[in-house]
């Protein structure tokens, strides 16, 4: 047994998850609910795996379907803490479908999510702080910034 790896340590991870016919609508298409759950079960395990401590999804943003996912593919989620307020974190999240045939990997979609953490008694509790250190994260930072302002204004908007 290793010892525990420190919270704010784990800041990515990648699920992956082969697309069944139960997945699809009639045309052999999955889903898009089916991959927004995807989505969000990968988002909150990487938002929980930072924070060490119990998440909920607090926020979703627009997420685009740029091309469709075929039964047999095998979907890749790659999810990144980008940002971390007081007591949320967004991740983003990036979905590529593969064919196991050709090899050929697609892009389909990215999505951005927030996670609060919470405490043993279901009250929101302060995140572990982010370091971006590669220029990648960095850049992932300052533009999740900039997504923050903008939900917080338009929440702002909403409440008036």
């Amino acid at each position: 047994m290793t010892n525990p790896l420190p919270r704010g340590s784990e800041t990515s991870l990648v699920l992956t998850h082969l697309m069944q016919p139960a997945d699809a609508n009639f045309m052999g298409n999955i889903h898009g609910g089916t991959i927004m759950k995807l989505i969000d079960d990968a988002a909150g395990a990487c938002a929980y795996r930072f924070c060490r401590t119990k998440v909920v999804t607090a926020a979703i943003d627009r997420i685009d379907f740029h091309f469709p996912v075929q039964i047999g593919s095998l979907v890749r989620l790659r999810a990144n803490v980008n940002f971390v307020g007081r007591k949320s974190v967004e991740v983003g999240v990036r979905v590529e479908a593969e064919d196991l045939g050709t090899g050929m990997v697609t892009h389909t979609n990215s999505a951005y999510l927030v996670f609060v953490a919470l405490g043993d008694n279901g009250k929101p509790i302060p995140v572990p702080p982010l370091e971006p250190t590669t220029d990648e994260q960095k850049r992932w930072y300052v533009e999740a910034q900039e997504r923050r302002r903008k939900r917080l204004a338009e929440r702002q908007r909403a409440d008036a």
